[in-house]
């Protein structure tokens, strides 16, 4: 497929599916394709190579999760996950197979749109406004548009909040950055409570980038303030 910016909308019910679509033109996303099983989503997906997914957890032939997980073997694309769904356990899972996000329904359509728009940024899918540049901080490079991260010299595999979550910390090393500003700075949402997917988030970031994710070097934990990273490691 042409490298073009798609958005895959894996949802069976049409009619939201639909709405989605047109509010996501509106807000200048044209490129919109839909399916309604985790097999039409999975044969998309391999056609479009879309930049994001919405996926919805409950569909005729499956799960969403089983999808994040095939996708996730060969793809860092940001996936928000659509679900009826609203219990913490189901978040934290969502989370934890791979998912950069979790929007409960009902939703609003607009407040979707604009989750999707600034994932699409911190996945790098944005203009470049400033002379790029890599910003290095002890073994951690950071690519000038903000998608790639590696370690002496080694690319890792994160997802698009990871590099989120590390974009913050290398912009402010050895500062302590309190949860509220993290989710702030990485989702754009107001905080309100969401310690759990902070948390959620820098236990996957360790295990990706310390040697003992358990007793970790880069990522302390400052408690009761947040977490820093440690720039000598």
């Amino acid at each position: 497929m042409a490298s073009e910016q798609w958005i895959l909308i894996i949802d069976d019910e049409e009619d939201l599916a639909r709405l989605l679509e047109k509010v996501l033109h509106k807000e200048g996303i044209t490129n919109v394709v839909t399916a309604g099983t985790v097999a039409d989503g999975w044969t998309k997906f391999q056609y479009y190579n879309p930049s994001l997914l919405l996926l919805d957890i409950m569909l005729p032939d499956g799960e969403g999760y089983d999808l994040c997980k095939k996708i996730r073997e060969v793809s860092k694309v940001p996936i928000l996950f659509l679900s009826a769904k609203d219990e913490e356990i189901d978040k934290l899972l969502g989370l934890a197979i791979g998912g950069d996000d979790y929007i409960t329904k009902p939703f609003s359509p607009k407040e979707v749109a604009y989750r999707v728009k600034a994932q699409l940024r911190r996945a790098g899918f944005a203009e470049e406004k400033e002379a790029p540049k890599i910003l290095q901080v002890g073994p951690f490079e950071l690519s000038p548009n903000e998608t790639e991260l590696k370690k002496d010299g080694k690319m890792l595999e994160l997802t698009a909040k990871e590099i989120g979550l590390m974009s913050c910390f290398m912009h402010h090393p050895d500062q302590i950055l309190s949860k509220e500003t993290l989710f702030e700075h990485v989702w754009g949402d107001d905080f309100f409570g969401s310690d759990n997917t902070v948390m959620v988030h820098i236990r996957r970031l360790r295990e990706k980038i310390e040697a003992e994710p358990s007793n970790p070097s880069f990522i302390l934990t400052v408690k009761g303030l947040g977490y820093k990273l440690h720039s000598k490691g």
